[in-house]
């Protein structure tokens, strides 16, 4: 068990480039060297019933060691112009339509890369890479987030050029992956409208860490019982800073604020 967020172990997660045919994947772990030789944050697993002050500690110990890895991580992007954005979620609030129209549509300026985090399965890697984008995925099985070190495996495999976007989306969590640094520019939380207006303060941490808060299908407002007003000022009394942009990711309405606020950074 993961001594930070009590989710599995994360030290067998799958790095996994879609194949140009469904039919012939098979995942399989790639054994990349990279310049820094760092064990897994949680290689080392408590045992069941450690005192609150010794869990407390290896819960800081774990998250230093990422912070660390992550640091290097976002030295090695500044160094090659890659501007990476961490996109979480929960699950099916359209993290994966929203990206496959930013490919499409932002695609013949800077090269896009993609990093898809997933328990299982190659489902929204392949759609990723149909439209037109390289792209690895990382199951992580029982885990519920990817960290510093799946990203460097990820980096490694995925190798974007110089000077490109990176977006990496995240396992649909909106707990765990507040906790973990991966070097990113920023994170982007993407909430739909059929979620209710009172997300952000369910989910506090997690939107106190995003420079983006993006407000997905609204073209289904005239259906809910969703305030963006409401949501608006729930989520700035966490992050008084954050910038709000409310979008439809299968209509397209609204992307272009995504747009202008990706070059602005």
């Amino acid at each position: 068990m993961c001594a930070t967020c009590g989710c599995g172990d994360h030290s067998g997660a799958v790095i996994t480039v879609p194949h140009d045919h469904a039919g012939h994947d098979h995942a399989h772990p790639h054994e990349h060297a990279h310049p820094h030789d760092h064990a897994h944050p949680h290689d080392h697993h408590p045992h069941e019933h450690l005192p609150q002050t010794e869990t407390i500690s290896l819960e800081q110990k774990v998250l230093a060691k990422n912070d660390m890895l992550a640091q290097e991580i976002r030295e090695w992007l500044a160094a090659r112009d890659i501007l990476a954005f961490n996109v979480t979620s929960s699950p099916g609030a359209g993290k994966t339509t929203l990206l496959e129209r930013t490919i499409r549509e932002l695609g013949g300026g800077r090269p896009i890369s993609v990093i898809e985090g997933d328990q299982e399965t190659l489902l929204d890697a392949e759609r990723i890479k149909a439209a037109g984008c390289s792209v690895v995925q990382v199951n992580t099985g029982a885990g519920c987030h990817l960290d510093a070190e799946m990203m460097r495996r990820a980096l490694d495999t995925l190798d974007p050029p110089s000077g490109s976007l990176l977006f990496v989306e995240n396992v649909g969590n909106l707990v765990c992956p507040a906790l973990f640094d991966l070097g990113e520019r920023s994170k982007v939380v993407v909430i739909s409208v059929t979620e209710g207006s009172d997300k952000p303060l369910k989910y506090p941490h997690m939107f106190a860490a995003a420079g983006l808060v993006i407000v997905n299908k609204t073209d289904l407002l005239p259906y809910v019982d969703f305030d963006l007003e409401e949501c608006s000022r729930h989520a700035r009394s966490v992050n008084p800073d954050v910038q709000i942009v409310p979008v439809s990711a299968k209509s397209g309405e609204g992307v272009i604020d995504w747009y202008t606020w990706i070059a602005a950074q």
